[in-house]
């Protein structure tokens, strides 16, 4: 079986490889980084142009992301969009999602944006039932990961996407005896691969990013 060990040299490389940041990007990295230990949350500059191309392939128009933080993945969703495309993003944090909204003004997309703060569940229950959603990003508290993805399906609409991080949770997800997020992580993993509404892999990019297909 083919593998590549990680190194540091490798994962620079591969970054050089998503091209170069812009400028409101650079600074949304800085901004978040000055936060301390919280900067991890924030996915890293060639899963954003993975969420990109994504989002462009499919011809995207309705975006939901659960989970904002500072805005970097909502920036890389908003930017794939389609014309008159909106992504409807969730969180609960007034500090983080206010780095989030300079960050979107500046790049000139917060007009195709809605953040919507408070319980993300509460939040999907109250979409329209209608499968009308493109494509669906989850990056947020782990427990609550089958949760969303019960809530999002349904939504979805046939041969949309459903995108969720942190599937490898730091490698910890591969031990049967994971306790905690890691195993939250592993039960939704196993939640996934049983459903047979959708087609699944799960890409060993950056923390592990599940990308699925509705079939029906």
């Amino acid at each position: 079986m083919k593998a590549v060990p990680v190194s540091p040299e490798l994962i620079d490389y591969v970054q050089q490889q998503a091209g170069p940041l812009s400028p409101t990007q650079r600074w949304l990295i800085d901004r978040t980084r000055a936060l301390g230990q919280a900067f991890e949350m924030q996915i890293p500059p060639e899963q954003g142009q993975f969420l990109t191309l994504l989002a462009r392939s499919i011809g995207a128009s309705r975006i939901v992301e659960v989970g904002t933080f500072t805005g970097y993945s909502t920036l890389a969703l908003a930017a794939g969009l389609g014309p008159e495309g909106q992504v409807l993003t969730c969180d609960l944090s007034d500090e983080w999602t206010a780095v989030a909204q300079e960050a979107w003004r500046e790049a000139g997309v917060a007009d195709r944006i809605e953040l919507k703060l408070g319980r993300a569940a509460d939040t999907l229950r109250a979409l329209p039932t209608e499968p009308t959603i493109d494509l669906a990003f989850i990056d947020a508290d782990k427990v609550g990961y089958v949760e969303y993805w019960e809530l999002l399906v349904p939504r979805i609409r046939p041969g949309g996407l459903l995108l969720v991080d942190n599937v490898l949770y730091y490698g910890d997800a591969v031990s049967p005896d994971a306790v905690g997020n890691a195993r939250a992580i592993r039960e939704f993993n196993a939640h996934v691969l049983a459903d047979d509404r959708v087609e699944s892999v799960l890409l060993t990019i950056a923390d592990g990013l599940t990308v699925a297909r509705k079939k029906f």
